[in-house]
Parts: structure tokens; C-alpha cells; sequence
């Protein structure tokens, strides 16, 4: 039996515990290994009151916070409300997965803390538990090659989070949580996570979860494969990493990794090339295909589903410096485009700034500006529909097709920091949805408080969309929010014959609004018809 020394932080309404141990640390001869259930347990007191390192990332997300990393990073936090006791009615729980391009990040980070919107749940009187986990990243969590495939050792880190996710099956209800009332959620790395997980083992159900929250990311494949990209195999890079570490002569390359000393190993990985860690691997175990046959052949957890997007997430992923024709057509050629699809989607996405992205921006960048490129807004549009847009609609069909309460939505909010270059752009709903009014961890070196100097409707906003969030866990419909001032406030359940979007806008009087799901609609049918079908 497992005690906690937990702690609570006037004058919050919670109780805290963090760095559970979920399996065997992945050291040693773990490292590159499936991750192994914890074979032993403790009697006594355990601290859990401080989070344990993150796993070994490359990144801002990770750099910000000191590079507090270790191999033995793989646990789990709990929020709960203060006072709930295992003999109480058990609360719904929401599991969530950071994102951070699985190459960087973890669940220490402050813009997550589960605190607010564990406080949220219980103003609103629907108390639900929260929590949080670390799993493998870069090339610990994600390498792949022949060698790893042959060891079952591919996607170790979604396989970390299945175990994460089978951990608060196995073990919840002792903090008061219902193990048939888990909703999984995540943004963006964590959103394509949450998909790996509706799609893990050809979409073989264990009862693990009920409901899945996905925010900006579905890990839909996005390359047009018509022509030759140069850019690294995985086998490649594997290769190159044997190279690196003098394990090249070795009988087993892959057991000679293990044995590299771990920071050793880390330099290594910071310094070197890998391919795209957006691209999904298809290990043909735990992701058995791509992911867009895999969702349209029906092979996923039948679950209800919020998913949604920013306006304008192209700008965290266009190319900049785009000046010319010739230039725009090597970009979509990058992408693995021929000439009949360059000139396909030159039409699809004309040179006019009026029909791109961002709309805060007007006009071409000029200025100190230009060096976004003349077509920047043209680039956005495209790469915000091609990885983000057209994958949401796609898949909201599918899981409406299916009979499944789907809420979508869109978010387009100017935050305080983002230039109107950017706009809407990826990643600035999260403080919304965690209530993280107080700005909690975005004073950084390379960002701010996205509410410094707002009025009150963002603060508005914030409590609105907290507060749809809390609603769906805790009784799988948004709709149950009751915000003060904004209680009318309905997102309507997506649906093919009446497709409808909600949209978020602190500019707006009623902060919502809800739209017909067709804009671009062309370009978005294109996308569908080329890549994912």
C-alpha cells in the first residue's frame, strides 16, 4: 500500500501529488526497451510532493526550466480536489499529455499545472481529478529502424503513455478517481498522442479510457510521396548513432546503445540530425498502418471526442522567405509534390493576401516585417489546412460518421505577446482551457503572460472555455458549463448532415459563436482526396 505525503496551496480547493513511478526506470538494459510494469512497491511514506525530472529533451520547452532531465523520468502527477477520500463517490479524471513536438517538454512544466482547472470543477460543483505524465522523447522515446523493430521496440514513447494510461486504470480509484470515467487530452504532440492512443493495436478497446480531447494535432500524414525529398531514413540516422557511439563493430548495435553513458549518449542525440519526429511510424505493432487508414477503416476507440484548431496555425509552420513563384513551387516540392500538384495547389492557394493567413495582418509583411516573404500568408494558409485544418474536418467526419458525440471547435484569439504576424496561432488556446489566468509559467525568456493588459473578456473567455472542458469530462457534453454571465453559451454536437463548428473570440460580445464547417472547403476536399483516401 502506497502512502503520500501531499500538499495544498492556499487557497486553492486541491490536494497534489506528483511523481508517482509508473514502470521500471528505462536505464540500462530498459533503455530502448518496451516500457516494463514497476515490479515492486514500498510500505510507509513516499514524498510526492515535487515532480520528478523530465525525460531527456532538445527544446526551448525543456531549456526554460533548467534542463532538469534524467532517463528515470517516466511518472505520473494527480490533482485532486482537497478533501476526497477513497470511500467517497468516485470522480471522473482527465489524463493529460504535453506536447512539445515529442522532442522536448514534460508534465513539470508550469503552463500545465491541473491545479486551476481542478479548482474550476469544483466552483462549477462537477469535482473531477486531473493528471499528468512524462514519457520518452526524441530519440529515447521515437527511433526507429529495422533493429527496433525487431525488438518490439518502436513508439516507446506512446507505448510509455498506454502504460501511463493503464497505471490510473490500475490505481485512481485509491485517490478517489473512477477508472471507467478517464478522459485523455492533449495539444498538439499531445493531441497527435491522444490519437495514437484511440489507434493503438489496430484500435483494440481495453476499457482504458471514455473520452478523448484533442487540441491542434491528429498525426495525419502530410507528405504528397510523388517525388523524391532528399532527407534521412530512420535507418539512417540509426546508423549514424551507431556510427557516433563506436558501436558499429558490435554484434548487437542495439544493446551497445544501452551500455553508451547516459549524458554521453545525450550529446550525441543534441548534435545530430534526425529526421521529422512529426512523422508518424508505422511499427506495425502498436501503430499497424497510417493513421488516416487506420481512423477511415474504423480502427479506433469508439469514444466521444472534442477536437479543434487555432485560426491560424500555419504560422508556427510555414516557411518564411517565400518571394517568388519559384520559390513557393520548391516549397510544395519539399513536401513531395510533382508538377501536376504544385500547379494544383497554386490554384487552390493564389498569390492574394486577402485569401491567406493570418487575417490580423494586412496586406504582405513590409518592413522589418519582410523577412516573412511576400507570400507568407499564402504559405500559412497552406501549411495551417495541409497539417492542422483539413486533418480536424477529416477526422470530425469520421467520428460523427460513426455515431459518436463530436464537438469541434475553432479558437481565434490575438494573445498578448503574439504579433499580428502570427495571429491566432498555434498553441495560444492552452492557457485558456487551464484556466491559467495569472500567466503561470509564460514569463520566460521567450514568452510572456498571454493576458497581460487584457480586458476582461479574455479573462471571460478563459473561464468559459475552462469550464466546456470540465463539462465534458465530467458528463462527456460541453454543454453543462453554467458560466456566469454566459451560461447560454451552446456547442452544438457535430453532425455530417449539419456540420457546425464553436468559435472562440474574446472580441465578441457572447465570446462564442458557432459557424458552418466549410470554409475552404475545396482546398480541404483536395487535401482528403490526395492524401488520406
Amino acid at each position: 500500500m502506497a502512502h503520500t505525503m501531499a500538499f495544498s496551496i492556499p487557497p486553492t480547493t486541491r490536494t497534489t501529488s506528483s511523481a508517482f513511478p509508473m514502470p521500471s526506470p528505462p536505464t540500462g538494459d530498459l533503455r530502448f526497451r518496451a516500457p516494463q510494469p514497476l515490479n515492486e512497491s514500498w510500505s510507509g511514506l513516499r514524498n510526492a510532493t515535487e515532480y520528478s525530472p523530465q525525460c531527456f529533451g532538445y527544446g526551448s520547452d525543456t531549456w526554460v526550466l533548467g534542463n532538469y532531465v534524467s532517463e528515470d523520468c517516466l511518472t505520473i502527477n494527480v490533482v485532486r480536489p482537497h478533501g476526497v477520500g477513497t470511500n467517497d463517490t468516485k470522480l471522473p479524471v482527465a489524463l493529460w499529455i504535453h506536447g512539445g513536438g515529442l522532442t522536448n517538454g514534460g508534465s513539470s512544466d508550469p503552463r500545465y499545472n491541473l491545479s486551476r482547472i481542478v479548482d474550476q470543477s469544483v466552483k462549477m460543483g462537477k469535482p473531477m481529478i486531473a493528471a499528468s505524465m512524462n514519457y520518452r522523447l526524441h530519440a529515447w522515446g521515437f527511433l526507429f529502424s529495422e533493429e527496433l523493430r525487431a525488438a518490439g521496440a518502436g513508439n516507446l514513447g506512446f507505448r510509455d503513455q498506454h502504460l501511463a494510461i493503464q497505471w490510473v486504470r490500475d490505481n485512481i480509484a485509491g485517490f478517489g478517481g473512477d477508472p471507467q470515467q478517464v478522459t485523455i487530452w492533449g495539444e498538439s504532440a499531445g493531441a497527435r498522442s491522444v490519437g495514437a492512443q484511440l489507434l493503438a493495436y489496430g484500435g483494440r478497446d481495453e476499457g482504458l479510457f471514455r473520452a478523448a480531447i484533442m487540441q491542434s494535432g491528429t498525426g495525419y500524414e502530410t507528405d504528397f510521396g510523388e517525388v523524391d525529398v532528399p532527407g534521412q531514413t530512420w535507418q539512417q540516422y540509426y546508423d549514424t548513432l551507431v556510427s557516433k557511439t563506436n558501436c558499429a563493430g558490435a554484434a548487437d548495435t542495439l544493446q551497445c546503445l544501452r551500455e553508451v553513458p547516459t549524458w554521453d549518449l545525450s550529446n550525441i542525440l543534441n548534435s545530430t540530425t534526425s529526421p521529422s519526429f512529426t512523422s508518424p511510424t508505422v511499427d506495425g505493432d502498436f501503430i499497424q498502418g497510417p493513421r488516416w487508414q487506420l481512423v477511415r477503416d474504423g480502427k479506433f476507440v469508439h469514444v466521444p471526442l472534442i477536437i479543434g484548431t487555432n485560426f491560424d496555425e500555419g504560422t508556427a509552420f510555414g516557411q518564411k522567405g517565400i518571394n517568388t513563384t519559384a520559390q513557393w513551387e520548391a516549397y510544395l516540392r519539399s513536401g513531395g509534390a510533382n508538377d501536376q500538384t504544385v500547379a494544383e495547389l497554386s490554384a487552390l492557394y493564389p498569390d492574394d493576401p486577402a485569401a491567406g493567413i493570418p487575417a490580423t495582418l494586412e496586406g504582405r509583411p513590409e518592413g522589418e516585417l519582410a523577412s516573412y516573404g511576400a507570400m507568407w500568408k499564402r504559405v500559412a494558409a497552406f501549411a495551417g489546412d495541409r497539417g492542422y485544418q483539413a486533418p480536424r474536418r477529416v477526422w470530425a467526419e469520421v467520428w460523427a460518421a460513426a455515431g459518436l458525440p463530436t464537438y469541434t471547435y475553432a479558437f481565434n484569439v490575438l494573445s498578448t505577446g503574439i504579433a499580428p504576424v502570427a495571429g491566432s496561432t498555434h498553441f495560444q488556446e492552452v492557457a485558456y482551457v487551464f484556466d491559467n489566468t495569472a500567466g503561470l509559467g509564460y514569463e520566460t525568456p521567450v514568452s510572456v503572460n498571454p493576458f497581460g493588459g487584457k480586458p476582461a473578456p479574455y479573462f471571460e473567455l478563459a473561464d468559459l472555455m475552462s469550464r466546456m472542458w470540465v463539462s465534458f469530462v465530467t458528463t462527456l457534453d460541453p454543454n453543462h458549463h453554467e458560466t456566469e454571465g454566459h451560461a447560454d453559451v451552446a456547442w452544438p454536437a457535430y453532425q455530417l448532415e449539419e456540420a457546425r463548428n464553436i468559435a472562440f473570440d474574446a472580441n465578441v460580445t457572447t465570446l462564442a459563436y458557432v459557424q458552418e464547417d466549410d470554409f475552404r472547403k475545396e482546398q480541404f476536399d483536395y487535401f482528403k482526396k490526395k492524401l488520406w483516401t
